[in-house]
C-alpha cells in the first residue's frame, strides 16, 4: 500500500515522536503527516500508543522524543491551552458534557472570553451550525439529547474554540447506521470548509469510507501508511496485527432443539414508566440471539433482569427448563450463567488487583476459585494461566494488575472467565467494544467455537456488523418493546438502523 501524496504542505507533522513511561515504551519513532482540508485516519490495535500519541498532540503529555510541526513551525505544548492556541481540538469518545446545563452553556463554559456569554456567543454558535449542518437548539437541556446529538455538540464546541484540525476519538462506536451518515456528511463539510480531520477507529470499513489518507501503528511505531482509494479492510487489518487473519469461516446452523433461555412477557416498570414492555423470546442450545437498539432503549434492564440484578415487575425467566425468575443473581450464576457486563471497568473487573484475583468474581462459590467455603488460591491461579494462555491474554504476569492490561485484554480475560465452568448460557453485552480487530477476531472465534459444542449466547450490541456476523437472529428492541425479528443472512444494517429508530414498516 502506498500513501497518497500531494504538493500541498503538511498542516501538521509528528516526527519522531517518542513517550517512555516505567518499564513501558508507549510511542517510538512515530510519524504522521496531516495535509490541510482531509481526513486522516489513524488505526491500530489496543495498546498500539494511538491514545497517548493523541495525548501529545493535544497537549496532555509532553513526547520524550521528536518534533511536533504546525505549519512548518515546531511547537511544544505543555497543556491542552496551548494545543487550542494553535487551533487543535479534541473530542472524546467519553463526552464531557454537563447533563444540567443547556446546550449554548455547554459551548460557552470555559470559553467565555473568545465570544462573552450573551447575543454574540448565542450568534457565534447559531452560525457555526448553520454552516456545518449541526442541527442543534441551543437551549434545550443537555440531557434531553440522544447519544448523535451529543456528539455533535462535542463538535461543535471545539469549532466554537476556533479549531482547525478536530481530533475524533471513536466517533462512531454508538451510532446507528443513519447517524453514522449524517456524521460523515458533517466531517465532509468540515473538510470542504478547510478542516483537517484526525479520525480514530476500529471500523475498517468506516475508515476506507471517510478518510483520505491513513496511518497504521502497531505495537507503538507507525508500521505503514495506506490510500483508501486502494487499501481493503483485511490489508488494514493484517498490517494492524502483524499477520495474516485467518479466513472468515463458511456459516452453519449448530442451533439444537432445546431452549436454554425463556422469557414470557417480562415486563419492568419503573415508576410510572415500563422501561420492559411484555417481552418475550427464546435461545436454544448452540444458538446466538442479537439484540439490536439505540442506547437507552431497554437493552441494559433487559440484562439486569436476567441476570437478577433487577426484579421483573410480571412474567417469567426460565432457564434449561427451570423457573428463575425469583433466584438471586448469586443463583443464576450458579445455575450455570456466565456474564460479560457492558462496561468492564465499572462491572467486570477489579482494575486495582491482580488478574488471579479477578479470575474469582463471580465465581467464588466454585472450583476452582473454590474449596468448600474457602477460596482457593492455588486453584485460581492455575486457572488463570489457563486463561491467560488459551484467549492469549497480553500481561507480564498474573500478579499484574487488571488496570495495566490494555482494553482489548482486559476484555479477553473476561470472556476467558465467563467460559469457564461449562456455563449453559453466556450473556454478552457489547463484548468487542473499544477493542481492536484482533481482539475482537480473537473474542468472535471463541464464541463461535462456544457455539459449536452448545452454549446458549444472548449478544447485545451498538455493532450491527458484528450483530450480523455472530448471530442465528436478530431482535430489535425500541422503547422496552420487541418490534422487529431479522435473519442475519439476509438483513441489512440499514434496515436494521431503521427499525432501531422507528422507521421500519
Amino acid at each position: 500500500m502506498v500513501a497518497t501524496q500531494t504538493a500541498a504542505a503538511p498542516l501538521i507533522e509528528l516526527r519522531g515522536i517518542g513517550k517512555r513511561f516505567p518499564g513501558v515504551v508507549a510511542n517510538h519513532d512515530v510519524d504522521v503527516t496531516i495535509r490541510p482540508g482531509t481526513v486522516h485516519a489513524l488505526v491500530g490495535e489496543n495498546g498500539a500508543g494511538k491514545s497517548t500519541l493523541m495525548k501529545i498532540l493535544y497537549g496532555v503529555q509532553r513526547p520524550d522524543d521528536g518534533a511536533i510541526v504546525v505549519d512548518g513551525t515546531d511547537k511544544v505544548f505543555r497543556s491542552p491551552s496551548d494545543a487550542i492556541a494553535v487551533g487543535i481540538g479534541m473530542v472524546f469518545q467519553h463526552f464531557m458534557l454537563a447533563d444540567n446545563l443547556t446546550v449554548l452553556e455547554n459551548c460557552v463554559l470555559g470559553a467565555e472570553k473568545l465570544h462573552g456569554i450573551g447575543g454574540r456567543a448565542r450568534r457565534t454558535f447559531v452560525d457555526l451550525c448553520a454552516r456545518f449542518g449541526f442541527d442543534l437548539d441551543p437551549d434545550v437541556l443537555v440531557e434531553e439529547l440522544g447519544v448523535a446529538a451529543r456528539q455533535r455538540l462535542e463538535i461543535v464546541k471545539v469549532l466554537y474554540r476556533g479549531a482547525k484540525v478536530i481530533i475524533l476519538d471513536e466517533p462512531t462506536a454508538v451510532l446507528v447506521p443513519q447517524e453514522v451518515d449524517a456524521l460523515f456528511d458533517n466531517l465532509r463539510d468540515l473538510r470542504a470548509s478547510g478542516h483537517s480531520l484526525l479520525f480514530i477507529s476500529h471500523k475498517l470499513d468506516e475508515v476506507l469510507a471517510i478518510s483520505d489518507d491513513i496511518t497504521v501503528m502497531r505495537r507503538g511505531t507507525t508500521v505503514g501508511h495506506a490510500d483508501p482509494a486502494t487499501a481493503t479492510k483485511r490489508q488494514l487489518a493484517e498490517l494492524m496485527v502483524g499477520s495474516e487473519l485467518p479466513s472468515p469461516e463458511t456459516a452453519e446452523s449448530t442451533v439444537q432443539e432445546t431452549v436454554m433461555l425463556r422469557l414470557d412477557d417480562v415486563s419492568l416498570v419503573e415508576g410510572e414508566r415500563a422501561v420492559l414492555d411484555a417481552i418475550s423470546f427464546a435461545i436454544h442450545k448452540g444458538e446466538v440471539l442479537g439484540i439490536a437498539g439505540v442506547e437507552g432503549n431497554g437493552q441494559t434492564e433487559l440484562v439486569e433482569v436476567i441476570m437478577g440484578l433487577a426484579h421483573a415487575t410480571s412474567g417469567t425467566i426460565t432457564l434449561d427448563g427451570e423457573d428463575i425468575t425469583a433466584y438471586t443473581t448469586r443463583a443464576r450464576r450458579e445455575a450455570g450463567i456466565g456474564y460479560v457486563p457492558e462496561d468492564r471497568h465499572r462491572h467486570g473487573l477489579l482494575l486495582d488487583a491482580p488478574l488471579w484475583e479477578n479470575r474469582i468474581l463471580g465465581h467464588q462459590t466454585r472450583r476452582p476459585s473454590a474449596r468448600g467455603p474457602w477460596i482457593d488460591r492455588a486453584g485460581a491461579r492455575q486457572d488463570t494461566e489457563r486463561i491467560v494462555e488459551q484467549y492469549d491474554v497480553r500481561t507480564p504476569s498474573i500478579d499484574t494488575n487488571a488496570r495495566a492490561l490494555s482494553g482489548g485484554n482486559q476484555q479477553k480475560l473476561i470472556v476467558g472467565r465467563e467460559m469457564s465452568g461449562d456455563p449453559v448460557l453466556l450473556i454478552a453485552s457489547h463484548p468487542t467494544r473499544g477493542v481492536d480487530v484482533g481482539a475482537q477476531a480473537a473474542i468472535w472465534d471463541h464464541i463461535r467455537e462456544a457455539r459449536r459444542a452448545g452454549l446458549a449466547v444472548l449478544v447485545i450490541s451498538a455493532d450491527l456488523d458484528e450483530l450480523i456476523g455472530l448471530s442465528d437472529t436478530i431482535e430489535v428492541i425500541l422503547r422496552g418493546r420487541l418490534v422487529g425479528t431479522f435473519d442475519p443472512a439476509t438483513v441489512t444494517p440499514a434496515e436494521l438502523g431503521a427499525a432501531m429508530t422507528g422507521g421500519h414498516d
